[in-house]
């Protein structure tokens, strides 16, 4: 009984923790009518994704009971894609000029119900090849990453760091 006991205290316990626990949340508006994502479903899907798991990763940057809600509005990534005739794979290339990614976004970073910052955000890296980037040359969206991580930390880490 008393195991039982303990294992519903531990429950309840993780349960009110979680209230507190940051979040944030992604939606992606129109993906079809992106200017630069695969046009495969397939691979439009699996781009998508990284960037959702990318963005849920932020919630660790952000104060407990804060919730950071994104909408992705267009997204260009690095480079350019040139399609394979043969039906294989589309290759993109990236030449470091005007090929730089680029993002539309609004968001909204709320605590309690509370506004505490919102905007709508035009994001490019212009010098994506001339930097260093933490994300390894595996990942097919290491510009776009690097991008995403210096506008939250110039705009929404300052901000929640001020509170």
């Amino acid at each position: 009984m008393r195991q039982m006991t303990r294992t519903l205290l531990a429950a309840a316990a993780l349960l009110s923790a979680s209230a507190a626990w940051a979040d944030v949340t992604v939606t992606f508006v129109k993906p079809e009518d992106y200017a630069d994502v695969p046009r495969n479903a397939i691979d439009r899907e699996r781009t998508l994704k990284e960037f959702s798991d990318y963005f849920a990763s932020l919630n660790k940057k952000l104060p407990p009971g804060q919730d950071l809600k994104i909408e992705v509005l267009d997204i260009d990534l690095a480079g350019r894609l040139y399609p394979r005739r043969n039906g294989a794979d589309d290759i993109r290339i990236l030449r470091g000029g005007a090929d730089w990614p680029h993002m539309h976004l609004r968001y909204t970073l709320e605590q309690d119900g509370k506004v505490l910052r919102s905007g709508d955000e035009q994001l490019a890296n212009m010098s994506y090849e001339m930097r260093l980037n933490r994300y390894s040359d595996g990942d097919p969206l290491r510009y776009e990453k690097q991008m995403l991580d210096d506008w939250f930390d110039k705009s929404i880490v300052p901000k929640v760091a001020k509170r």
